[in-house]
């Protein structure tokens, strides 16, 4: 097989630049570990900025999108039995989010991909990049007990964290940046109308919980555990009694709880790799950077480099301009690290660690004061989350 471009992984990140190249006329196949089936069954955020959602437009994939997507203009911090509200609108000069399942983003993305005739293959194994420096590098997998060979122009690593585009980069090139925290979310989805048609991050004394949404019939909530916790260690009934523990009691006192559809614990981690490319290798999403899901950058971080990286290909194919490919590492590493400080910064600010000493404790009630009484704050608040301009 002969492409211009081979990308790795069949997540939204691979899928969405796919999509836009086809549209362009640039020649590309996705090869995906998994079957369909398994990618769309993971549950992730959704919590779109402006420029995410922009692109999906862009690339004849927003119609649902904007149909069943919830526009928020803000949302609510939870904090000593009260809520105090964060006005995204006001302190960011009109601007706002796009509440989203990354489940159905990425159904978005594959219907637009069969409709164009675009090549994903699913279920590739032992996928293996090969001669990163040459001017001719490829790619091969297996399928169905044979070896297949995709020569191509450029390869796009946008398969996770687990991956093997980064661990293609030799280690003397490659440098990793990591802070693991010291707790993790528990997540329940369950098929019930959300306690509050904003998002509500709490803080409290016996630790982060998030009140979220999918749509007005389908919530998404989380609360704040020990690394040592497990899924079994909670029933439903168990995980409720928590969240109504940490939330107001104006809040607690309308919450509708119901089954869980989804139960999961994720460990809080930030992490980047540096550079982002390496000879024709482009790095892309959690290949090359994770932040904690506080502040909701993960997904929009990717879409940062999917647009970096789709423009840069743009201008290579369209007229023979290679400094966009040149100069994709340092640019997407850029905005980065300033997704990573907003969410540090969140993480740090909402959730209780354990073994803090009492001074520690109160800089972050101070911060958090500081926050909710100072406007200059708020708008930096604000466009962080809304999302930092490409």
């Amino acid at each position: 097989m002969k492409v211009q471009v081979c990308i790795i992984g069949g997540g939204p990140s691979g899928l969405l630049l796919s999509q836009l190249l086809h549209l362009k006329g640039i020649d590309t196949v996705v090869l995906e570990k998994y079957s369909r089936d398994h990618v769309l069954a993971r549950i992730r955020a959704g919590v779109l900025e402006h420029g995410f959602a922009e692109l999906m437009r862009e690339a004849q994939c927003g119609g649902r999108m904007d149909r069943e997507g919830e526009i928020h203009t803000g949302f609510e911090i939870a904090h000593d039995g009260v809520l105090s509200k964060i006005d995204l609108h006001k302190h960011s000069g009109g601007s706002s989010v796009l509440v989203y399942g990354q489940t159905e983003l990425t159904r978005d993305l594959y219907e637009a991909r069969d409709r164009l005739g675009g090549k994903v293959v699913h279920d590739a194994q032992d996928v293996t990049p090969h001669d990163l420096t040459s001017d001719r590098p490829y790619v091969t997998y297996r399928s169905n007990g044979e070896i297949v060979r995709v020569d191509c122009d450029y390869i796009v690593g946008a398969d996770g964290f687990h991956g093997v585009s980064r661990k293609s980069i030799p280690k003397d090139v490659l440098r990793e940046y990591e802070k693991v925290y010291p707790f993790g979310w528990l997540g329940v989805l369950s098929r019930t109308k959300p306690v509050s048609p904003e998002l509500i991050y709490v803080k409290h004394e016996r630790g982060f919980a998030l009140c979220s949404l999918r749509s007005q019939v389908l919530s998404r909530y989380y609360v704040q555990v020990p690394l040592t916790d497990k899924v079994e260690d909670w029933s439903d009934d168990a995980f409720w009694a928590e969240l109504k523990r940490r939330l107001p009691d104006e809040v607690a006192g309308r919450l509708i709880t119901g089954p869980s559809i989804e139960k999961s614990i994720a460990p809080l981690r930030s992490f980047v790799a540096e550079p982002m490319s390496y000879g024709r290798l482009f790095l892309a999403g959690d290949a090359a950077h994770i932040v904690p899901p506080t502040g909701a950058r993960g997904l929009n971080s990717a879409a940062s480099d999917i647009y970096y990286l789709y423009h840069a290909m743009l201008a290579h194919y369209q007229r023979g301009d290679d400094s966009g490919l040149a100069g994709y590492s340092a640019k997407a590493l850029a905005r980065i690290w300033k997704a990573q400080r907003f969410s540090w910064w969140m993480t740090m600010l909402l959730h209780r660690f354990p073994d803090r000493l009492d001074y520690e404790d109160r800089l972050q009630q101070t911060e958090l004061d500081y926050l909710l009484s100072s406007e200059t704050a708020q708008r930096l608040l604000a466009e962080n989350y809304v999302g930092l301009p490409f």
